[in-house]
């Protein structure tokens, strides 16, 4: 059975959810599972951009198989070799041998060095900027080192402004028949998901995620980017400043708001009733965002 949903005209999302796993990375709790996105473009050419965790690899196949309606399928660009987008490189050869595969030359290290063993007759290697048509739509390469993965890059749409933007702008929580930003509330739903994404996955990068915001800018320009199709998460296609403008506020470390966190631990609660006089005292002074965290 399959499940995708149309992004564009000619692009389709072909991901799917993830609710049974606890832990993401076997260390991030999932209180509202999680999505896996992958996308596919029909042009004169047929092109998926990644794929998705194995354990979501039956549905992946299944909505692949369904866009492409017998179409072959001509090119794989791998944005991130991370095992939750790249587990089933595999089943695509094996189901579509001939497709070729755009991606940096440091992703073709680490899949060889994941035992893929690919056929280098199959590569295409691209560096920063490069482009390639598949038709109407022309796409354009972008490094993104270190966001979060040293061969990441992210893949721009020159023809719609699409921009497939890899773990950047992404966030925890699985989409449920929702796949729009615009289709939820995102500000009181989605946003501590988006946050604690963001810390968790790619935090300690945020002079990288800069970087590639400042490039992005440059090469492609913001203004030209009308949609931010992420590896997990929702689609934005409205609003982008919302999301461009929380990124580039976490990744510069400043508090989102003026508080104080208090964090104890304490044996027979002789700390932990330290704490609380702590607090008390800073709400008399006027400090009243304070929260409180036995460790």
């Amino acid at each position: 059975m399959y499940n995708y949903r149309q992004v564009t005209d000619d692009l389709y999302w072909v991901g799917a959810d993830e609710h049974r796993l606890a832990l993401f990375e076997n260390i991030h709790p999932l209180y509202h599972g999680v999505s896996y996105n992958a996308y596919v473009l029909l042009d004169e050419k047929t092109v998926l951009f990644d794929t998705a965790d194995w354990a979501v690899g039956r549905q992946f196949i299944a909505n692949v198989k369904a866009v492409l309606a017998g179409r072959p399928l001509d090119y794989l660009v791998i944005n991130h070799v991370e095992p939750d987008h790249a587990a089933s490189i595999e089943e695509i050869l094996l189901r579509w041998p001939k497709v070729k595969i755009i991606t940096t030359p440091k992703a073709v290290t680490l899949l060889n060095q994941f035992g893929f063993a690919l056929d280098p007759s199959q590569i295409d290697e691209v560096k920063e900027g490069d482009s390639r048509c598949f038709g109407k739509h022309t796409i354009a390469f972008v490094y993104a080192p270190m966001v979060h993965w040293p061969e990441t890059m992210v893949s721009f749409d020159t023809t719609n402004g699409v921009l497939f933007s890899a773990d950047a702008f992404g966030s925890f929580r699985s989409l449920d028949g929702k796949l729009f930003a615009d289709e939820v509330d995102f500000d009181r739903e989605w946003i501590d998901d988006a946050r604690r994404y963001y810390t968790n996955i790619v935090g300690k990068y945020g002079p990288q995620v800069v970087a590639l915001l400042n490039k992005a800018a440059t090469l492609v320009g913001l203004d030209n980017i009308k949609m931010l199709c992420p590896l997990h998460g929702p689609i934005w296609r409205k609003d982008l400043g919302y999301i461009i403008g929380k990124y580039t506020h976490w990744a510069t470390y400043e508090p989102e708001e003026k508080g104080v966190m208090i964090v104890y631990a304490s044996m027979y609660g002789n700390t932990e009733a330290a704490a609380e006089v702590l607090a008390a005292k800073l709400t008399a002074r006027g400090v009243t965002n304070t929260r409180l965290y036995d460790v």
